[in-house]
C-alpha cells in the first residue's frame, strides 16, 4: 500500500480523495493554481504544490507540472480525479514513466476507452447491455436521420471523441435533430479538436 499521494485535481472531488485517504492514514498533498490558493482542497491536504497561473491549461492540465509537483512533495502516487488529466493516456504513462504509481486505469484502458463508440464496442463484446444505437460511417445528415428514426425518439446524441459533456445532445423530434447535431459538433471541435 502506498503511504502518499498527490491529488492532481481541485474542489469537492480532490475533499474526497483526501478524506479517503486520511481514513486510510496515506498522506495526501493538493495541488492548486493561482485561482485555487485558498481553496478548501488546499487547506484540507497535508501539504500543496503551486503548479501554475489560473487557466487551467497553465496548471491543472499541465502533465509536467504535476508530475514535478509529486517528485517535488517526495509522493509515491498520483491520483487524477475526474476530467483535467484523468483520461489522458499518455499522462498515465508519463506517471509511470517517473517512477510513480497511478492511481487509476491503465494507460491502454483509458486509451482503449477514450473514442465513445469504441468504449460501447468493448462494453457490447463483453456482454454489457448497451442502449441501441448507430455508430456507423456515413454521417451525413440523410443518414443520421434514417438511423434515429430506427432508433426512436427521444435519442441522446453524441460526439465520438470528447467528455465531460461536451457534444451531447438531447433531441426530442426529428424537427431538432440537424440543429442538434450541428451543435454536438460545433462544441465538440471547440473543445476537443
Amino acid at each position: 500500500m502506498i503511504s502518499s499521494l498527490l491529488i492532481a485535481n481541485r474542489g469537492e472531488i480532490a475533499c474526497r480523495i483526501i478524506r479517503t485517504c486520511r481514513a486510510m492514514g496515506i498522506r495526501t498533498v493538493a495541488v492548486y493554481s493561482d485561482a485555487d490558493a485558498r481553496a478548501k482542497h488546499v487547506r484540507e491536504a497535508d501539504a500543496a504544490v503551486w503548479i501554475g497561473a489560473a487557466p487551467a491549461t497553465e496548471s491543472y492540465l499541465d502533465g509536467a507540472e504535476v508530475i514535478k509537483a509529486a517528485k517535488a512533495a517526495n509522493v509515491e502516487a498520483i491520483h487524477p480525479g475526474y476530467g483535467f488529466l484523468s483520461e489522458n493516456a499518455v499522462f498515465a504513462q508519463e506517471v509511470e514513466a517517473a517512477g510513480l504509481t497511478w492511481v487509476g486505469p491503465s494507460p491502454e484502458t483509458i486509451e482503449a476507452m477514450g473514442l465513445k463508440d469504441r468504449a460501447k464496442q468493448i462494453a457490447e463484446d463483453a456482454g454489457v447491455p448497451v442502449l441501441p444505437g448507430y455508430r456507423g460511417a456515413a454521417q451525413d445528415a440523410a443518414s443520421l436521420a434514417k438511423e434515429a428514426e430506427r432508433i426512436g425518439y427521444p435519442l441522446l446524441i453524441k460526439a465520438v471523441a470528447g467528455g465531460g459533456g461536451r457534444g451531447i445532445r438531447l433531441v426530442g423530434t426529428p424537427t431538432k435533430l440537424t440543429d442538434a447535431l450541428e451543435s454536438a459538433v460545433r462544441e465538440a471541435e471547440a473543445a476537443f479538436g
